[in-house]
């Protein structure tokens, strides 16, 4: 497996996400107000909300995560590898 990287750096995070064709998102709640981060590739997945990248990283740094990511799979192709984690 190719190696993953780790950023709280917000330009990074967009740059990553955007040379994908992915949105900032977050998990629906029944309150509206989930805190859930998510990327979402391609077609919009139903239990996603599109959200600005301002509401995006007000909620990436209240909840002290950070962005691990991956740029490229094993055999060199595009990786969307992605997952958010608590900051060390």
């Amino acid at each position: 497996m190719s190696a993953s990287k780790t950023t709280t750096d917000h330009e990074t995070i967009r740059q990553w996400v955007e040379a994908r064709d992915g949105r900032p998102s977050r998990v629906k709640s029944a309150g509206g107000n989930g805190g859930l981060l998510r990327i979402d590739f391609g077609e919009p997945e139903q239990n996603f909300e599109e959200i600005g990248w301002d509401e995006f990283f007000r909620i990436f740094d209240d909840n002290k995560l950070a962005f691990l990511h991956q740029e490229e799979t094993e055999d060199g192709r595009e990786s969307r590898f992605n997952k958010f984690i608590n900051r060390s």
